[in-house]
C-alpha cells in the first residue's frame, strides 16, 4: 500500500524520484526502493511523506488512492523545472499539477445512479462535523444531496448553509453553492468565496488573494461593520467560489435619497387630495 501511494502521490505532484529524495532527505536509491516494494520506510520518513501530501499517515499506510472511487486527488506543490540541477528522468513522466496552497489535497464527492456529480449539502448544524469528514466520502454520503441543471457541468459543486450578517444584503440561512477552486493563487480579488478553514470553520467572505506576496488571503465582509481580517494559506482546507444562491428571503433594495425624496412627495400629494376630497 506504501510503494503504491508513494508512487501515486509523487506523480500527482509532478515529482521525480531524484525530486522526491531532496524533499524526504533520503537517498534517490530509497525512494526507487520504497516505490519498488523492496525497502519499508521508517517512521520518520513515513511521518515526512504523510506532512508532505498533506494526508494523515494512517491514509498513508491503510488508504489505496490510486483506486479509490469518488475522490480526487489535487496537487499543490509548484511543478518542478525538468532542467534543474540534479533533477532525473523518470521512467513514466506525468504533466505537472498547478500549484494551489502547500500540499496536496484530497476532495471527496458523492455520485447519483446515472455517475453525475451530486451537490452535497453543508446545513449548519453539520458545519462543525464538516471540517473532519470534507475528505471522507463515507461521510458525504449522509448529508443531503440535490442536482442544479443550469450550473456548468465541470467543476466540483458543494452547497453551505451560512450563518450571520456579515454579508447583507444575503441573509442567514443562505445556501451559497460554490464551485470548488484548485488553484488558489488564480483566484481575482473581490471573489465571492466560502472558505474552510481550521481556525475559523466555513465563513462566506470576499476573498482577496495575498498568496503570492504572503501565504495568505485578506477575508472582507459585505456589511461595513465587520472588519476584514487574514488567514494563512496553512490554515486553508478548502475555498469554493460562490456561484449561486438559494434563499427564502429576499434581499432588501437599497433607498437612494433621490428615491426617499421621490416617496416623500408622493404621499404629500395623496395627502393634499384626500383633503380636497
Amino acid at each position: 500500500m506504501i510503494n503504491t501511494n508513494l508512487k501515486f502521490c509523487r506523480r500527482e505532484l509532478a515529482l521525480t524520484q531524484a525530486q522526491m529524495a531532496e524533499k524526504l532527505g533520503i537517498k534517490r536509491s530509497l525512494v526507487g526502493a520504497y516505490e519498488e516494494g523492496r525497502a519499508e520506510p521508517r517512521l520518520a520518513t513515513l511521518v515526512n511523506m504523510a506532512r508532505l501530501f498533506g494526508i494523515t499517515l494512517d491514509q498513508l499506510v491503510t488508504t489505496d488512492f490510486s483506486k479509490k472511487k469518488n475522490t480526487k486527488i489535487i496537487g499543490s506543490l509548484p511543478a518542478p523545472d525538468p532542467n534543474a540541477p540534479g533533477a532525473d528522468a523518470d521512467d513514466n513522466p506525468e504533466p505537472p499539477t498547478p500549484a494551489a496552497g502547500g500540499k496536496l489535497r484530497v476532495l471527496a464527492f458523492t455520485v447519483d445512479k446515472d455517475q453525475n456529480e451530486n451537490i452535497e449539502l453543508v446545513p449548519q448544524k453539520a458545519a462543525a462535523g464538516y471540517l473532519n469528514g470534507y475528505a471522507d466520502r463515507e461521510y458525504l454520503e449522509v448529508l443531503p444531496k440535490f442536482r442544479l441543471p443550469m450550473l456548468s457541468q465541470t467543476g466540483t459543486y458543494r452547497a453551505f448553509e451560512i450563518a450571520g450578517d456579515s454579508m447583507l444584503p444575503i441573509a442567514s440561512g443562505t445556501v451559497i453553492v460554490g464551485r470548488y477552486v484548485e488553484e488558489w493563487t488564480n483566484i481575482k480579488d473581490g471573489t465571492p468565496c466560502i472558505v474552510v478553514s481550521s481556525r475559523d470553520g466555513i465563513v462566506f467572505k470576499r476573498v482577496f488573494n495575498k498568496m503570492r506576496s504572503g501565504a495568505m488571503f485578506v477575508l472582507h465582509s459585505d456589511n461595513p461593520n465587520f472588519s476584514p481580517y487574514d488567514v494563512k494559506a496553512d490554515d486553508v482546507l478548502e475555498i469554493w467560489e460562490a456561484k449561486s444562491y438559494i434563499s427564502s428571503t429576499f434581499p432588501i433594495a437599497e433607498l437612494s435619497l433621490e428615491r426617499v425624496a421621490s416617496l416623500v412627495l408622493d404621499l404629500q400629494q395623496q395627502v393634499a387630495l384626500l383633503k380636497k376630497a
